[in-house]
């Protein structure tokens, strides 16, 4: 972006001027004596396997202000597990390893339903929490940054951008997402283009201006995975397992975080991951279970906001979505022309046709059970119903890492 206009409630640091990565990080070596920082790296076994999450590696490597980098992996059996070890065993920093799927863990996580705590189905949302419960339990980091493993396009200056303004005291942030543009010969990003910031603003037409949606409409790339964070948020934040992280995250911010502390940063000038499939006639898969994870999401969190939403409700706001989502189309279709991108403007309406349904199934779902699946609970609840947890968590991970 080389703008500096400022829109919405959110503070935004543009990208001004020439990459600068080596002046970054001689800031960012003098600030982490005051604030450690903690980078985690919620990733599946598979993604090691990758063309991205190597380069990630070697990138990490250069950086030298990191205090620890933990690394919450998913999806590995014995045999993967010590391969994993071996894999990232070339970081210079100090780094640990959580087996999820290992079975100090495993017995560990048993203790949790037992104390009536819910922490919701394996995926990055419950992978990024208990690398958030490892950290607290290390007492080392004062922040918190995550990435995904799948970025085909990272550079260290990307991670640099994430966490200044949160390391820095004198910025006073305490949250700050990051954004970037998502194009290579065509636009990519359709379910924050077709899908969120449309549905955001038919909600703000149907059920009124409310100030958490101002708040939502502020980000610039609202689905975002990266973000850093005050190394304390997760012990009052409340984050969901599935797709709705993102939107989950953002809730729990605005609950717990004053506006002037939350910033959105421009970390790339371009940035290309995997795509998921539009599965159009699945709503378990791709694109589809996104749409409605994030969907359910949002709808819990405005009925939590005291926001009555109705059956007529949500037929208006289909109906108002699918109008905005198909002028929003005829923006991105200039867009793309007068810079010369590939437009194919039979699959974007299909993404939006996909989008229409998936928010009816999602308004369907809150109908039929308005509460949902519990969130995760926050780290103050887990020690307080099990006050040994953390440090029979900080232990299970040592020995898996010792063995």
């Amino acid at each position: 972006m080389s703008d500096f206009y400022q829109t919405g409630v959110v503070t935004t640091l543009h990208r001004l001027g020439p990459p600068n990565a080596e002046r970054l990080e001689r800031e960012l070596v003098r600030l982490v004596r005051e604030r450690p920082l903690a980078l985690v790296l919620p990733s599946l076994y598979s993604e090691l396997e990758g063309p991205a999450l190597p380069h990630i590696v070697d990138e990490l490597c250069k950086v030298p202000y990191i205090s620890q980098i933990v690394i919450s992996l998913d999806r590995a059996d014995k045999k993967q597990f010590h391969h994993a070890r071996e894999f990232f065993s070339q970081l210079p920093q100090v780094h640990r390893i959580i087996w999820n799927d290992g079975p100090r863990l495993r017995s560990l996580f048993e203790l949790l339903p037992k104390h009536d705590l819910n922490f919701g189905e394996q995926g990055k949302g419950r992978g990024a929490w208990v690398a958030h419960g490892y950290v607290l339990a290390q007492g080392q980091a004062r922040v918190i940054a995550i990435h995904d493993c799948d970025i085909l396009t990272y550079d260290r200056e990307m991670l640099g951008r994430l966490v200044y303004p949160v390391v820095n005291r004198q910025l006073n942030y305490r949250f700050c997402k990051g954004f970037y543009s998502r194009v290579t010969d065509r636009m990519h990003g359709r379910v924050t283009r077709l899908m969120m910031t449309p549905l955001i603003r038919s909600l703000q037409r149907t059920v009124g201006p409310l100030p958490f949606l101002t708040y939502l409409d502020s980000f610039r790339y609202i689905l975002a995975g990266e973000f850093s964070m005050d190394a304390d948020l997760p012990r009052v934040n409340r984050i969901p397992s599935d797709w709705g992280l993102e939107i989950g995250v953002l809730a729990e911010v605005y609950r717990n975080v004053a506006l002037q502390r939350v910033c959105q940063v421009d970390i790339a000038s371009n940035y290309e991951h995997k795509h998921q499939p539009l599965s159009e006639q699945d709503p378990e898969h791709g694109l589809m279970k996104m749409a409605v994870d994030i969907s359910k999401s949002l709808f819990q969190t405005l009925a939590g906001e005291g926001v009555i939403l109705s059956a007529g409700l949500f037929k208006s706001l289909e109906a108002s979505y699918k109008r905005t989502a198909e002028d929003t189309i005829e923006r991105y279709h200039a867009d793309a022309a007068i810079n010369g991108l590939e437009f194919d403007r039979d699959n974007e309406e299909k993404a939006v046709e996909t989008f229409t349904r998936s928010i009816g199934l999602a308004g369907e779902s809150f109908l039929a059970d308005p509460l949902g699946a519990p969130l995760i609970p926050n780290w103050n609840r887990v020690t307080s119903a099990i006050p040994g947890f953390l440090s029979s968590l900080s232990e299970a991970v040592d020995e898996d890492n010792k063995s």
